[in-house]
């Protein structure tokens, strides 16, 4: 496709993109196009105007008096985590009381596998694979250097072979962080529970970006970010969830007074709190909720229907686009866009470089070891022209040579 072609295919495809108006929600530098919304998803506009009402208002003026609940003259910052995790959990396909909003992913993942590991005594084993996102592997590690776990690795097509009667719990990464995978996880859970596990999905890159049936799948618990496609900020809170059936059984390691049936009794002996309330552990980040809150709405308005849609549709066209400027680049993700998460991951051995190179042009994606070049389409901000303007600049890093410049080379400390 001859580069005027291409860029008239993309203006055509924006202006008839049901989505187009909601770009303008986003705070997008100019000069930039941003296919990093995987590992940091873009500034609503709308949450800067939240963060000040917040600190003026609602701290500011309202003092302690805002941590009560909205009949009683206060903000409700008591409430946040079980909200804004009502929230998430219809954008993650479960009852809204079955998942809150709190801690950290990694915090929320030892929580949750100590938890099925309790429930399923007689049993050690966790299994997951190779190349899972590094926090998942180590919180098993963490568990295993107490005595309390044992981690078994199986690659992906040998998983369901790796289920016997030692595994407590299968913990997998819905939508892959390097190539952008999607794992079948109603076979997968059922698969598990057949061998009498209990099944943890990591939702890190799929909440907010695809559809996912939690409940409808069998799914036993779950956890997932909310700084990528929810958009909640740098370091947002991220979100667990536990299916209803679990409630009652549920015990997790981290009894910290939020987690406890009456908080305020300031009891010197722990009782936990009915329902996903016990999860929680220390007193919630009101700020950082209330800005995953706005995040959390605006992607619910959009619908995640739409948004998936419109995902697979930019990626296929930026592989169509590459493909028109003869770029030859070893697919890393499904080639099929049903089988993959909102991102693209390409291989070749000097993908730091060429990465570094895109940014300089204002390209922002992202490089993962060893050989990874990943790119996010954040389809609620990134247009059909962003796309076309970035295979272009990735054909031009290509036929220059450009990526050879030695400050491209050089590793930097975070990338």
């Amino acid at each position: 496709m001859p580069a005027g072609a291409m860029m008239d295919a993309a203006r055509e495809r924006d202006r008839a993109d049901p989505l187009r108006e909601y770009r303008d929600r986003f705070a997008l530098p100019d000069g930039v196009i941003y296919l990093d919304g995987n590992s940091l998803g873009a500034l609503p506009k709308a949450t800067a105007e939240r963060m000040a009402g917040v600190v003026r208002g609602e701290w500011g003026e309202g003092l302690i008096r805002s941590w009560n609940p909205g009949e009683n003259g206060g903000a409700d910052w008591i409430g946040l985590p079980r909200r804004v995790g009502g929230r998430i959990a219809r954008l993650v396909g479960a009852a809204p009381d079955t998942v809150v909003a709190a801690d950290s992913t990694s915090v929320n993942l030892f929580k949750l596998i100590a938890a099925a590991l309790a429930m399923r005594p007689g049993r050690k084993v966790v299994l997951s694979e190779p190349g899972n996102f590094p926090t998942d592997l180590y919180m098993i590690a963490g568990l295993e250097a107490q005595g309390l776990a044992e981690r078994r690795l199986a690659p992906r097509d040998r998983l369901a072979d790796a289920l016997d009667g030692d595994v407590a719990l299968l913990l997998l990464t819905h939508v892959h962080y390097k190539t952008g995978e999607v794992f079948d996880m109603a076979a997968l859970t059922r698969a598990a529970h057949d061998a009498g596990a209990l099944v943890l999905w990591d939702l890190s890159h799929s909440a907010g970006a695809i559809p996912v049936g939690l409940d409808a799948s069998g799914a036993d618990f779950a956890v997932g970010c909310g700084y990528k496609y929810l958009n909640g900020g740098p370091g947002a809170p991220a979100f667990a969830y536990v299916a209803q059936r679990h409630h009652a059984a549920l015990e997790q390691p981290l009894t910290g007074w939020m987690g406890h049936a009456a908080p305020f009794a300031f009891s010197d002996d722990y009782a936990p709190a009915p329902g996903v309330g016990r999860l929680l552990c220390g007193t919630p980040p009101v700020l950082a909720l209330a800005a995953l809150e706005v995040g959390v709405d605006l992607v619910a308005e959009i619908g995640i229907d739409r948004l998936a849609a419109k995902s697979r549709a930019l990626s296929e066209f930026f592989r169509d686009c590459l493909d028109g400027l003869g770029v030859a680049l070893e697919l890393a993700s499904p080639a099929d866009p049903m089988q993959r998460g909102s991102q693209l991951s390409f291989r070749h051995r000097q993908a730091y470089a060429i990465c570094q190179a895109l940014i300089a042009r204002g390209v922002i994606g992202d490089f993962r070891d060893p050989d990874i070049l990943r790119f996010g389409f954040a389809p609620a901000y990134v247009s059909f022209e962003d796309a076309a303007r970035a295979a272009r600049h990735l054909a031009e890093v290509l036929e220059t040579g450009e990526w050879q410049r030695e400050e491209f080379r050089e590793r930097a400390a975070v990338t």
